[in-house]
């Protein structure tokens, strides 16, 4: 596939006279070369849109089924040295039959789709008109030149118990185009939008929808006007209901994005094997140079989210709350295992102990389990700053936990004698020493208090290998393992606001505004932290944002730098997404081995790095095919 993966297709509701075929051509010949200039590569417009849906008795009639078929020729000679495919909707004879059909123009080629459901529950009894066709027909699939592949279905098809798209998708149709005539009645939109959804994410496809509109007879019905886009459930494009002008609604289908949610969903592939028929896969040959123009045409016109993570601000408390008692049922779950009514978690100041601390303080009064039983470590080192210290002091007292304090300035300054290392010297030994001996203290104390460790590391650093082999890398169970970075800060938030008493809010909300940090390195003169993690492995909102579309859709880097692109444009320049996005990719090969030995822990979104069920990789695999040049 060229362009990314992507294809630009649109949804056509042109203006219409009912029964003035030479009218209905001229703006659908007007359509498709403004469609052609926007780049448009396939184009669908609306069910019998040549002569009018609301012919009614007038289909009956040879002389308005000659000036269609008149029409059709018209605009397959229109489609000759054209690099767009277009459908268009039409009455059409075959044998002794009149059908209700999808014709495929391409090039000068005509191809034939009939409908193969016909509704008799309102007062367009098509029935009267047109037969349909054989349950049994061989499905008919297109392809593009660029190996993108499409079905057409129509209108009642799609609201029947096994739509034709079903089949389509299941052999092999990355694209289902639907020509429809819809009317309006109270209600009918939001069912036909939860339709068009349920079955663009049932197929894994992109769903084009074009139904007609201004024009049609309003004898007994009025029709909207719907011209929709879907992607696996997501609506990416819309019209404008009830307007009185043509529309044309454009939007890029990512088709690489769907074939491999398809490889990699095993419920998708056991439907095709129960489904998929041996369809017939037409090749359509466009005009190369015309084709070449369209696709050079390409420009991102996507928009996507910068934190893909983050639920929309209508559904924040919603799925923080959620993802809050998953953490909270995890822990639970694996407390009433083992029967331990104990745990044990080193207390920074920080956004993910601080997170840490919230869901085991949850989990013990879910459980009803004393306060006291969680011990709460504080480990001043070398690098630890008033602001975080007493932040962590204040919030243990407030919330009522076993506390102690515990410095770790003399041991490592004897750990740095034993092993010969210049304390001035704060390279990665200086460091990890640090790191290592916190978790040392706090797997013993463990032991002590006969309670396990809870880890505080989140998703970002698991991805980026921002962690100490065996120091703060490790725990008994790892209640954030699977939260991101960039949404930690919006749990603490949450928690804030709808879970604790004023006097931990405040503190809560301190946290939320100190800079990331280990603090391994002393602090400034002034006491303020000198070592911030953003600084040194870059922003966390484009790593997370590189992880959520490398894991989920395994984009390439190229593809990776053009999204992220689009989506910070404005905040980073190219050069910088470009230099973090080649740190992101070689961190996360080189970082493989701390994932492939990590704790358990509860995965609470649709990207994980457990290595026992969402992400196997050889600790040794090459990076060199995801360099960015």
């Amino acid at each position: 596939m060229t362009n990314y993966g992507f294809i630009t297709v649109a949804a056509a509701i042109p203006s219409i006279k009912v029964a003035d075929v030479q009218y209905n051509v001229e703006e659908i010949e007007r359509l498709v070369v403004k469609a052609e200039e926007e780049g448009v590569e396939l184009l669908v417009f609306p069910e019998l849109c040549v002569t009018g849906y609301t012919c009614q008795d007038l289909f009956r009639s040879a002389h308005l089924l000659d000036a269609s078929d008149e029409a059709l020729s018209l605009l397959t000679d229109f489609s000759l040295g054209r690099g767009i495919t277009f459908v268009v909707g039409a009455p059409i004879r075959q044998d002794d039959r009149l059908m209700n059909s999808a014709v495929i123009i391409s090039n000068g080629q005509r191809h034939y789709i009939h409908k193969t459901f016909l509704p008799n529950y309102n007062e367009f009894y098509e029935k009267r008109w047109f037969s349909v066709e054989a349950l049994d027909a061989e499905p008919r699939i297109f392809r593009l030149p660029n190996g993108v592949t499409f079905g057409v279905e129509i209108c009642e098809d799609l609201w029947s118990a096994i739509p034709p798209s079903s089949t389509l998708a299941t052999s092999g149709a990355d694209i289902i185009l639907n020509l429809s005539a819809s009317n309006e009645v109270l209600g009918k939109h939001q069912y036909l939008l939860s339709l068009l959804s349920q079955q663009s994410a049932r197929t894994m496809s992109g769903y084009v929808y074009s139904s007609c509109g201004y024009g049609e007879s309003t004898q007994d019905l009025v029709y909207g006007g719907n011209a929709i886009v879907y992607e696996n459930g997501k609506l990416l494009a819309h019209s404008e209901r009830f307007s009185m002008d043509p529309q044309l609604v454009i939007a890029q289908i990512d088709v690489e994005k769907l074939r491999n949610e398809r490889r990699t969903n095993t419920t998708f592939g056991r439907a095709q094997g129960t489904l998929m028929a041996k369809a017939e896969v037409i090749a359509l040959d466009l005009d190369d140079d015309a084709y070449n123009d369209i696709l050079r045409k390409f420009v991102l016109q996507r928009n996507y989210d910068a934190h893909p993570f983050i639920p929309k601000s209508e559904d924040m408390a919603e799925s923080c709350e959620e993802i809050f008692n998953i953490q909270v049922m995890g822990l639970a779950r694996r407390l009433e295992h083992i029967n331990c009514k104990n745990v044990v978690v080193g207390i920074s100041g920080g956004l993910d102990s601080t997170m840490a601390l919230l869901v085991c303080i949850r989990t013990f009064d879910k459980l009803g389990l004393d306060r006291k039983g969680i011990h709460g470590i504080t480990m001043p080192g070398f690098g630890t700053t008033d602001r975080t210290h007493n932040n962590a002091v204040r919030l243990m007292e407030i919330l009522g936990i076993s506390q102690q304090e515990i410095s770790i300035v003399p041991a490592v300054k004897q750990h740095f004698l034993d092993i010969n290392h210049d304390p001035e010297n704060h390279n990665i030994t200086y460091e990890n020493s640090q790191a290592r001996y916190r978790t040392m203290l706090l797997m013993d104390i463990a032991n002590q208090v006969n309670g396990i460790v809870i880890g505080t590391g989140d998703l970002s650093e698991l991805a980026l290998g921002w962690a100490t082999y065996n120091g703060d890398h490790m725990s008994m169970y790892g209640v954030n393992a699977s939260v991101p970075k960039t949404l930690i800060r919006y749990l603490v938030q949450y928690v804030a606001d709808h879970h604790i008493d004023e006097g931990a809010k405040e503190t809560l909300l301190d946290i939320i505004d100190t800079p990331i940090s280990p603090e391994l390195i002393p602090a400034a003169e002034n006491g303020e932290i000198k070592q911030k993690t953003e600084d040194l492995v870059g922003p966390y909102e484009l790593h997370d944002f590189f992880l959520y579309h490398f894991m989920r859709f395994g984009f390439s880097p190229e593809k990776l730098f053009l999204i992220a692109s689009k989506a910070f444009d404005g905040m980073y320049e190219a050069e910088t997404i470009r230099h973090w996005l080649k740190t992101f990719l070689r961190r996360f090969f080189q970082q493989q081995f701390k994932r492939s030995c990590l704790p358990d822990g509860p995965k609470v979104g649709s990207v994980s790095l457990s290595p026992r069920g969402d992400w196997r990789m050889p600790s040794d695999a090459s990076s060199i095919l995801w360099s960015l040049d």
